[in-house]
């Protein structure tokens, strides 16, 4: 059985988060929460060594989600996150990262769809969030990842309920 992965991604505060609870419960299906909001709470600086043990734990949930088989999951984030906050922090990303992105958009066992979350939203401020000016760089930075992956991606836009309905068109869901 071929799980259908439903990804949200984009900028800091653009409702990745708002929208993955509501396909989750839309489809009644498990959500994989960001797992670097719980890495990160505690800490007053992260380096460039824990954006990695955030991927590898982020892809941990991911892998122990799939073990389910469900029909569909939906990922609050997933490495496209951490290897583009890694690139725009750092200049660069661990090879580990990049590698295992690409590996599993190879992976035939799942169906991946982008949503890449418009930032024209309020800014909702969070002691975890860093980049409140330059929201609509960053969307543009996830546009061309996802482009030039070829990834499977639809733009959501307006409030949350259009957003919604936006990505189950998209799903065909």
């Amino acid at each position: 059985m071929q799980t259908e992965i439903t990804v949200l991604t984009g900028p800091e505060s653009c409702g990745k988060s708002t929208l993955a609870k509501l396909l989750a419960e839309n489809w009644q299906s498990p959500l994989v929460d960001e797992f670097s909001r719980s890495y990160l709470a505690d800490k007053p600086s992260y380096t460039e060594q824990d954006l990695l043990q955030i991927a590898k734990q982020q892809q941990q949930w991911e892998i122990d989600a799939l073990v389910h088989t469900p029909s569909k999951l939906v990922c609050d984030t997933d490495l496209l996150v951490i290897m583009i906050w890694s690139e725009v922090k750092y200049g660069q990303c661990d090879p580990w990262i990049i590698k295992t992105f690409e590996d599993e958009q190879s992976n035939q066992s799942t169906n991946r769809i982008y949503c890449l979350c418009d930032y024209q939203v309020p800014w909702q401020p969070d002691p975890l969030r860093e980049n409140p000016d330059d929201r609509d760089e960053l969307f543009d930075l996830y546009k061309a990842k996802l482009d030039f992956y070829s990834l499977n991606y639809c733009i959501a836009k307006g409030n949350p309920e259009e957003r919604l309905q936006q990505v189950l068109d998209h799903t065909n869901s």
